[in-house]
């Protein structure tokens, strides 16, 4: 069976273990996810599962995407997502619910993360910046001398420094799932996710277990 599903971060809560630690929670609206598409190596050159999520008006998807899901008397979905899968075991139009995990497992989470727009090296490489003395008022927070001198000349491919930041896939792994709910479609892993609330996810099975 396939174990992964897509889901919509909820936020963040916090429950008691037995032994009566603060456990922090992160809650994800996980599934109900709907074969949308089997992928077969023999035909498509790997093999894979493509899952869809999030029913939205018509009107929202194109005349292609729809007739896609139509093939399998699908509601319009949102958001599609593959899975590879060496032997999934699952028929296109199978729905797949929060159940296919279970508490105690381990999951990696993909997700995109806060965009924070250009950031500077400070922040974005957490640098430490120049002295606070010496006379300097407007060089505490620059990132500084950048490369050698005469040779080569000029700043080294892959230097850190300003730049944009954030708003990347980024992957989470080995999160502990704490909390199992089926009838409200909750996830809940032990930690934080990428993304912001509200922000679309990918649940999968660790690969480091």
């Amino acid at each position: 069976m396939l174990k992964g599903l897509i889901g919509k971060k909820v936020g963040m809560t916090q429950i008691f273990d037995d032994a009566g630690s603060v456990i922090p929670v992160t809650l994800i609206e996980a599934g109900p996810c709907y074969v949308t598409q089997v992928r077969q190596s023999d035909k498509d050159g790997y093999s894979a599962v493509q899952l869809g999520f999030g029913e939205a008006k018509p009107r929202r998807l194109s005349g292609g995407q729809l007739g896609h899901l139509k093939r399998n008397s699908l509601p319009p979905l949102r958001f599609l997502r593959e899975f590879r899968a060496k032997s999934p075991e699952l028929n296109e139009g199978d729905a797949l619910k929060v159940d296919v995990f279970s508490i105690g497992e381990f999951v990696d989470v993909i997700g995109t993360s806060k965009g924070k727009g250009f950031a500077g090296a400070v922040k974005r490489h957490h640098f430490r910046g120049g002295p606070k003395t010496h006379g300097q008022s407007d060089r505490q927070r620059a990132p500084g001398s950048r490369g050698s001198g005469t040779t080569p000349g000029r700043v080294n491919k892959g230097a850190r420094g300003p730049g944009h930041m954030g708003n990347e896939r980024v992957t989470t792994q080995n999160l502990k799932v704490v909390l199992v709910d089926p009838e409200r479609n909750l996830l809940g892993v032990r930690g934080s996710v990428p993304g912001s609330k509200g922000g679309i996810l990918m649940i999968k099975e660790a690969r480091k277990q």
